[in-house]
């Protein structure tokens, strides 16, 4: 039996053939013909998608799809290149500008992008995605909302086996490709750095929601880090309360800064934090200079990502990303699909540590005090 969407492309192919649509007239749109066929709007677009291949129809942005003058003439002959949509959640953190940035690069001369962001909500998410299909974009990539469980517009992509790539998230359970960094190993790597310094007692710092396969995979790192040296892990010195740095933050900057500084002195012997994001990181130095102490003299900081400052030479020791080498291959994965491949492979790049200003091996004579 033929697939749906192949079904949908012959109905229409003899329509046209039979000239009840004539050279010059608009047929369906993606959602009269999923109303009509009470099928799904990316069953309904690839059955476009296919007339307009095989040069039977051809598209105009915003009007709709219209039947050609010389019938037979590609699109790949035609030579237009495919437009995708990129959503990420925001635009101002360090992964998702270079990350974007990446992108734009790799998309030159190959396709064309609409960016546009979530916010973080799922909702919003949806939202776009919507928009963007209704559109006709021919592939998305998704960096998603932070939330534990995937929408329903992404779950549908999957089974209609829609072009789409997933940025720095991996559903369990869902046959979906996505590119990240190893986040388990990173995490380890960051954990065996510090305990080489001699560090011991290491403050985790995270945000309140723990709700993304990336986070999640780097507390598993921790942990892994302590069970390979036959260590306890002390949970009671991870800080999972911070707030604003979410995308949508529940607390300001000053009360995360406090928490801190009310985890530091609740717990005096910790010598090292281990922040998860950059922006929590932001906010242990200025919560370890508010209680009269020094980074790293007093307390090392180690984070995920860095900012570059043209303000000072001063940096974080931080596990960086390869967002330019997941950018880059994000769009040829997607390019892949549009041509034909229908791939669920989740690809992982590995992160390295990158020595700054925030740690330091801890003094002997400190060690006795402790």
């Amino acid at each position: 039996m033929k697939a749906l969407y192949e079904q949908v492309y012959h109905s229409l192919k003899k329509d046209i053939a039979e000239g009840k649509y004539n050279a010059g007239d608009r047929i369906p749109s993606e959602k009269e013909l999923s109303d009509a066929y009470r099928i799904s709007r990316i069953t309904s677009k690839k059955a476009l998608e296919k007339l307009v291949e095989d040069g039977i129809v051809y598209r105009q942005r915003g009007r709709g799809t219209f039947v050609s003058e010389k019938r037979g003439v590609s699109r790949q002959d035609k030579k237009q290149k495919p437009l995708f949509g990129l959503i990420v959640t925001d635009f101002d953190d360090s992964y998702s500008s270079k990350l974007i940035s990446s992108i734009e690069t790799s998309s030159d001369d190959q396709c064309l992008i609409i960016l546009k962001q979530s916010f973080g909500f799922p909702e919003k998410e949806e939202k776009v995605i919507k928009e963007l299909l209704d559109y006709g974009v021919d592939g998305l990539i998704i960096y998603p909302a932070q939330a534990e469980h995937y929408s329903s517009e992404i779950l549908k992509m999957v089974v209609d086996q829609f072009p789409l790539v997933l940025i720095d998230r991996a559903f369990k359970g869902v046959a979906a490709a996505s590119i990240s960094t190893d986040n388990v190993h990173a995490a380890k790597m960051g954990m065996d750095y510090l305990f080489e310094l001699d560090h011991q007692q290491i403050g985790i710092l995270s945000p309140t929601r723990v709700e993304t396969t990336t986070i999640e995979d780097r507390f598993d790192g921790i942990v892994q880090a302590y069970a390979e040296r036959n260590v306890m892990v002390n949970r009671q010195l991870w800080c999972k309360e911070i707030k604003s740095t979410l995308p949508f933050p529940e607390a300001t900057p000053e009360q995360d800064i406090e928490i801190i500084k009310n985890h530091l002195q609740k717990y005096p012997d910790i010598t090292a934090l281990f922040a998860l994001e950059y922006k929590i990181a932001v906010l242990a130095k200025r919560a370890v200079e508010q209680a009269g102490m020094r980074v790293p003299e007093d307390v090392s900081i180690l984070c995920f990502d860095e900012l570059k400052n043209s303000v000072t030479d001063w940096t974080f020791t931080h596990l960086k990303q390869e967002e330019d080498k997941i950018g880059e291959r994000a769009v040829t994965r997607l390019l892949d699909m549009v041509n034909g491949e229908c791939s669920s492979k989740k690809e992982y790049y590995p992160a390295r540590l990158v020595e700054g200003h925030s740690t330091c091996r801890i003094p002997f004579l400190f060690k006795i005090e402790k």
